[in-house]
């Protein structure tokens, strides 16, 4: 949680938009962290009372950032049903495949139609990837933020314009921590793994693995060369989470994309109804 991990984004980030001559959008993100619960940790507290009174205060604003934020995204979801647009909330830690995927993904679905948000600290080298592909993106440069938040999600919303029955990717910072407790309105958590990382990583980060509704274990086609376990990164994963749904798929060979599609197609379908 952002009381603990120091990013402090609370909903009350202002937006800066940017339009280039190409109509590219990109956000940066200022001003949008809540310092009021300080990180002096060199000075002790003068007693346990104190410790005490400074703990309620953290959980306070917990509890008043998530339920910002939840509003937020409530309006978000609204927005969703209304047009019977599809977002999903793709999460993992960083350098999981989560861009690559998604280029070839764009590539692969063109009988959907799709608009992207991609978060990032810095740069929109993301954002430019995933245009090259044809598709419509906007960048979020969160700054010091580690996740993106509803409200970001609601101000993107604004310029992106997702047509009516398409699928909104939303490409989220890489971590694994705080976007588990942040909603953005989305239909689905999905959570990306990848085979360069531990099989363990769901029972070291339980939290993102128990908000997903479905695991992609990516860079499949490199799993003759690492040590990992696939078969137990899924057991462990359904440890968690005993409704997580799990796809393996390689996004330069390809292997399992035709069931991310399928699985994509049935959830637009769904999202209609």
């Amino acid at each position: 949680m952002c009381t603990t991990c120091g990013c402090g984004s609370g909903g009350s980030a202002h937006m800066h938009v940017h339009i280039d001559e190409h109509g590219n959008v990109t956000a940066h993100v200022r001003d949008g962290h809540d310092h009021e619960h300080g990180h002096d940790h060199d000075v002790m507290p003068a007693h346990s009372h104190a410790h005490t009174t400074d703990a309620r205060r953290a959980v306070a604003i917990e509890e008043d950032i998530l339920s910002r934020n939840n509003a937020a995204a409530a309006v978000n979801r609204t927005f969703f049903r209304k047009h019977g647009i599809l977002a999903l909330n793709l999460v993992s830690s960083p350098g999981s495949g989560k861009t690559e995927l998604l280029a070839r993904t764009l590539k692969d679905a063109q009988k959907f139609k799709t608009a992207v948000i991609e978060g990032d600290q810095q740069t929109d080298n993301d954002a430019e990837r995933i245009r090259a592909t044809g598709a419509r993106a906007l960048q979020i440069n969160t700054g010091k933020g580690c996740h993106l938040d509803a409200a970001m999600i609601a101000e993107a919303l604004k310029h992106l314009h997702p047509e009516d029955g398409s699928v909104l990717f939303i490409e989220n910072v890489g971590n694994l921590v705080c976007p588990a407790e942040f909603y953005l309105g989305e239909a689905h958590k999905v959570v990306l793994l990848s085979v360069t990382e531990g099989e363990d990583k769901p029972l070291k980060y339980p939290d993102m693995f128990r908000a997903a509704d479905l695991m992609i274990l990516t860079k499949t086609d490199l799993l003759p060369y690492v040590p990992f376990d696939a078969d137990k990164a899924e057991e462990y994963a359904r440890r968690v989470n005993p409704r997580i749904r799990t796809i393996r798929v390689s996004a330069m060979t390809g292997e399992g994309m035709e069931k991310w599609l399928v699985w994509l197609a049935a959830e637009l379908m769904l999202s209609g109804i």
